[in-house]
C-alpha cells in the first residue's frame, strides 16, 4: 500500500469517528451562548437548561440524536426555559451574574462538568437549582421540569423528589 493510500484511508477513518461523535447542541433547539441566555432568562424571568457539552462527546452526541428528536420534549424545553449551551472545555470568556469573568472550561470545573453531557438547571438569576450528568431520556426531562417550574428544589433535594414519585 502506498504512503497516499495510507495516509488518505487514515483521513477518512478520523472524519468517520468525528461524525460520529459530534456534540453542538441540538440544531432543532433555539440554545443560545452563555452570557446572552443569562441576560434572556433574567429579562423573561425563565429557569435556565444550561447544556454542558463538547466536541467529540459520544454521550453528547447520543443524548442529542436520541432524546432531544423528541418534538413534545423540543416543545416544552423550548417555550420553558432559556437553552444555554456551553463547550466544558472551550476558551470563550463568559460574565457571571456577580460579574465575574470565566472562560468555559473554568465555569464547567466550577459546576463539576467533568464528564459530559452535565445539564444543569438555574433560577432566572444564575443559581444553581440541580446538576444532572450523563445521558438522559425525555422522561427524565419531564421529571425535571415538574421539579423546577413545580419549585420542588425549594422544599427538597432531586433525589427525595425523583424517590417520592409514584
Amino acid at each position: 500500500m502506498s504512503c497516499i493510500s495510507f495516509f488518505a484511508r487514515g483521513l477518512l477513518g478520523a472524519a468517520f469517528l468525528v461524525s460520529m461523535a459530534w456534540a453542538d447542541p441540538p440544531a432543532a433547539y433555539p440554545f443560545v451562548g452563555h452570557d446572552a441566555g443569562l441576560a434572556r432568562a433574567k429579562l423573561e424571568n425563565k429557569p435556565i437548561l444550561l447544556y454542558f457539552g463538547r466536541y467529540g462527546c459520544a454521550w453528547c452526541d447520543h443524548v442529542n440524536r436520541k432524546t432531544f428528536s423528541d418534538p413534545g420534549l423540543n416543545r416544552l424545553l423550548s417555550e420553558n426555559y432559556v437553552l444555554v449551551y456551553v463547550d466544558a472545555e472551550g476558551g470563550k470568556r463568559l460574565r457571571m451574574p456577580s460579574g465575574e469573568r470565566l472562560t468555559e472550561a473554568e465555569l464547567g470545573a466550577r459546576l463539576g462538568a467533568f464528564a459530559t453531557p452535565l445539564f444543569v438547571f438555574m433560577t432566572p438569576d444564575g443559581k444553581v437549582v440541580a446538576k444532572i450528568p450523563g445521558f438522559k431520556t425525555v422522561d427524565d426531562f419531564k421529571d425535571y421540569d415538574r421539579y423546577v417550574r413545580g419549585g420542588f428544589y425549594l422544599k427538597q433535594t432531586l433525589i427525595e423528589f425523583l424517590g417520592s414519585k409514584p
